[in-house]
């Protein structure tokens, strides 16, 4: 996990407004707000890397309730058009979403394909996924 961070924060674009890194009252709001629990991996994603600019995805965030990338937000949109209510979206990405399942791993899925790719934890899928794009 650390490596992940690393390479992450090592991979950070400077911009002129940079994102908040969320605090762990802005985390349980975010649950609280969409009335599921967070995958503690999850959360731990969200508290050390969710200011990081890279790449060509935007994860979702917590620390800025008017930004485009609010969790409660994309969960919203996202279980509306069929993801299940049983996985937390983390990132938009071409029509569909990545999502944490309720055991912790990551899968991409769609409105018209369901899920199509699977890695193990949300560390992978930021090594293995957003790091890359």
């Amino acid at each position: 996990m650390q490596d992940v961070i690393d390479a992450l924060r090592d991979a950070n674009i400077d911009v002129v407004t940079p994102l908040d890194l969320p605090d762990f009252d802005d985390v349980v709001a975010a649950e609280e707000e969409i009335c599921v629990p967070l995958y503690p991996d999850f959360k731990e994603f969200l508290l050390t890397v969710s200011d990081v600019i890279c790449g060509s995805m935007e994860p979702v965030t917590v620390a800025d309730p008017s930004s485009h990338t609010h969790l409660p937000e994309v969960a919203a949109y996202a279980w509306s058009i069929g993801l299940s209510r049983e996985q937390t979206p983390i990132c938009a990405h071409d029509g569909g979403f990545y999502a944490v399942t309720i055991e912790g791993s990551v899968v991409y899925w769609t409105p018209e394909s369901g899920e199509v790719e699977e890695w193990t934890t949300v560390w992978e899928w930021a090594r293995e996924v957003w790091l890359v794009s």
